[in-house]
């Protein structure tokens, strides 16, 4: 578990894709502190599994799965990544609950500028977009946002400056693609309601079959 809080950007050394899965190998520093083989670091919103460490730098394996649903499979050397720690119980819950576990990929269509905020507006897959509602959260490449507006396939989040200067967001250009992570909480409740079914209130039917009509 995650907060979208992220701790550093790290730099993308090395990566073999094979088939379908990949091999990561990421420079960094910060979130190497108390790191150990088997650990969880968030990396530009996927969950991976630290498989080995050296003095400045952790490799991580990319599943099948992690491939085809991310953007990880189309980065190249160089490129920064989000990093960031899992939760520990004293860990402070600075952004909101994040798995790692990416529910869709995202397009940017718009980046505009307002006072000191940068807003990002962006089209998204249904399967995150019906998961959201205006300010509430959503994980983009990893980091906490607060979702601005919710229309059709359309999101749009404010950036920060904080936002902007230490994170890969800074970036972000029309047609840049993002990892998406919805709200936990909205995904659980929308498919709770999609199993419950439409609503069955009392009717007359109801009524007169019970004797009362």
């Amino acid at each position: 578990m995650f907060t979208g809080i992220i701790e550093e950007v790290g730099r993308l050394c090395g990566l073999v894709v094979r088939e379908q899965s990949a091999v990561l190998e990421v420079e960094a520093h910060a979130v190497l502190e108390g790191t150990a083989v088997g650990d969880s670091i968030a990396t530009s919103g996927p969950c991976l599994t630290v498989t080995r460490l050296a003095r400045d730098r952790f490799w991580a394996d990319a599943m099948p799965e992690t491939v085809r649903r991310t953007t990880l499979g189309a980065k190249r050397p160089g490129d920064g990544l989000n990093l960031e720690r899992a939760l520990t119980p004293s860990s402070r819950l600075g952004g909101h609950l994040v798995q790692g576990h990416v529910d869709g990929v995202g397009t940017v269509l718009r980046v505009e500028h307002e006072q000191k905020a940068q807003l990002v507006t962006l089209s998204a897959p249904a399967t995150v977009v019906d998961s959201c509602v205006p300010q509430g959260s959503i994980a983009l490449d990893g980091v906490s946002l607060t979702l601005v507006d919710v229309q059709g396939d359309r999101l749009r989040v404010s950036l920060i400056p904080h936002t902007v200067a230490h994170t890969t967001l800074r970036d972000l250009t029309v047609g840049t693609e993002v990892n998406l992570e919805a709200d936990v909480i909205g995904k659980y409740v929308r498919a709770y309601l999609a199993k419950a079914g439409p609503a069955s209130g009392l009717t007359w039917e109801k009524l007169s079959e019970a004797g009362f009509l």
